[in-house]
This record gives C-alpha cells, structure tokens and sequence, in this order.
C-alpha cells in the first residue's frame, strides 16, 4: 500500500502533468504558438491574431477535453465501487447509448449544435432513468441486476444508432460517425460540464470513506453503520450525470473512464479521499494530451479522439490483465 508521502508526489505530479498538457493544448496546432505568447494571451490580455486562437479557439476546446478525461475517470472510479468490479466503465449501464440515440436523432434531424448537445443529455437522462426503473423493479436491487439491465438497454440503443446510421445521408453521415468516435473540434461551450465536474467532486468526497468500507462489501459496510442503499442511488445518480455531461460535451470516448482508475490505484492504492481526485487530474491529463496528439500528429487531418484513447487502452488493458491475471 503506498505510503500518504508517496501519495502526495503523485497527485503533485499529475497536477504538473495536466498543466504541461493544457500548455502543449494551447501552443500546439497548425500556427505554432509561443508559450510566453499563451501566457500573455491568458493573463495579460494580449491582442492580436495568436492571442485571439488561444482565447477563442484552443482554449475552450483544451478545458473540454480535460474535462470530458476528468469527468468519465471519476465516473469510472465511481461505477467500480458501486458494481465492485474493477472492469466497469462508464458506458457500462446504457448512458452513452442513450446519448448517442438523442444526439444522432438531431443530427439526422439536421438540428444546430446546441440542440445535439440537449437532445444527448436528454437521450442520457432517458437511459439512466430506464435502467434505474427497470432494475430497481419491486424494490430489489443488486450489482447484477443493475449491470444485467445496463446491458440490454445498450443493446438496444446500439440497434437504435445503427438504424439512425443506415438512414442517414452521406452529407451527415460523416459528422455522426465522428461523434461516436469522440470528436472534441466542436467543443466549445465547456464551461457548464466544467462546474457538473466541480460540483460531482464536491458532492462524492465528503463519503470517500464510506466507500472505501463499501468496496469491502455490503455486510461489512451495513455492520459499520454506512447506509448502503443511500449510498448506492447516490453513486448510481452521479456516475450516470458524470457520464452524460461527458458525452454530451465531446462524444463518445472510450476507455478513460477503465483504464485511468485502474493505473491511479497501482500508483496510489485504494483510498478513495485520493483516488477520486487523483482519477480526475490523471484522465484529464489523459485526453488532453491524447486529443493534442490527435490533432497535430497528421495535421491538417484530424483524427477523432476516441481513435487515440482506444489504441492506448487497448495495449494498457491487457498489460494489466498480464500482471494480474486474476
């Protein structure tokens, strides 16, 4: 178990590590740009055409995407405790299936981006409250059968966007393939996914203790004194808002929310008062520097971010898998 010392220098660490990605985020692109020009553009009030693509372009999308990485690896550290398996993600329980149903039905609709952004939280809230009806059923209600019922209506929302997808023109084809991909280009109103991500932080750590006595188990935690079933509405509510705010803001995006945790936890141990934080900065940090390389490495192609995240998970996935079989 890593020591608190050990703990603070990475949690330092990733807070350096997350400002370096938001320094590359906003230096970074087809016009290079100085980092003592992004300083003077941010708090200097600089003018001028560089000053006006750090402020107007990169810097709206560069808190979106660190954002978005917070938002679905707190999520994640959530779902984990709440199903107490460590392979739960966030998409696990249908919310960005859901999302996605609402978001490509505007598309395919030919509505304006804010509109596809409502109509994906909408398409979130819709899914969280089905699988909350249909696994809560007459009161009972346990990890499988939440997970079991996650799963179906995923299922059934995949059908749903493969159908919307079939029927789409070529013209609007290609803009909801890229959203189900993670696609941050159009990510430029971040701010209220930003206070969801602030206030979900607020909200989950007052009770990091008691989900440190409930990853040990529901009797252990009900002998203790934790009010279990409180406790897990609450964790199923945030991680599904979390997850809906992430989705709605970028897109789908895969792996963060699974893989990020898991690293945090070899790094830091299992203390929630540090994971959750922790977990935040690290897949903020995460897609950051995933969505920078996304856009520059094969400029002036832009490749959809989720592209990245899917081809880093996958090889750190299965490392893990290889170091902890069980």
């Amino acid at each position: 178990m890593p020591g608190r010392t050990s703990s603070g220098y990475v949690i330092a660490g990733l807070v350096l590590a997350g400002a370096c990605a938001l320094a590359w985020a906003l230096a970074a692109g087809d016009l290079p740009i100085g980092l003592g020009e992004v300083f003077d553009a941010l708090f200097r009030g600089a003018e001028g055409m560089a000053a006006d693509v750090v402020r107007e372009l990169r810097l709206p999308r560069a808190v979106a995407v660190f954002v978005c990485g917070g938002l679905l690896a707190l999520a994640g550290a959530l779902m984990q405790v709440l199903l107490r398996n460590p392979l739960a993600d966030p998409y696990v329980l249908g919310v960005s299936g859901g999302a996605a149903v609402g978001a490509l039905a505007a598309m395919l609709a030919g509505a304006s981006s804010w509109a596809v952004d409502g109509a994906a939280f909408g398409g979130a809230l819709a899914a969280m409250l089905v699988v909350f009806g249909l696994a809560h059923g007459d009161g009972s209600w346990t990890q499988t059968r939440l997970l079991l019922t996650g799963v179906i209506v995923a299922a059934g929302c995949g059908a749903a966007v493969t159908l919307m997808l079939s029927l789409a023109t070529d013209t609007r084809l290609q803009s909801m393939l890229f959203w189900l991909m993670g696609d941050a280009s159009g990510a430029s109103r971040p701010w209220p996914a930003l206070a969801v991500l602030g206030a979900g932080l607020v909200v989950v750590l007052p009770f990091a203790r008691d989900l440190n006595v409930l990853a040990r188990g529901e009797a252990t935690a009900t002998a203790l004194g934790v009010r279990v079933q409180r406790l897990r509405y609450l964790l199923y509510v945030l991680a599904s808002l979390l997850t809906a705010a992430a989705v709605t803001l970028v897109g789908s995006v895969g792996f963060v929310g699974l893989i990020v945790p898991h690293v945090v936890r070899f790094a830091i141990g299992n203390d929630q008062r540090l994971l959750l934080p922790a977990a935040l900065l690290a897949g903020g940090t995460l897609l950051t520097f995933a969505d920078t390389a996304a856009r520059t490495v094969m400029a002036p192609v832009q490749l959809p971010v989720g592209v990245l995240t899917a081809l880093i998970g996958v090889p750190v996935f299965l490392f893990l898998l290889s170091r902890n079989p069980r």
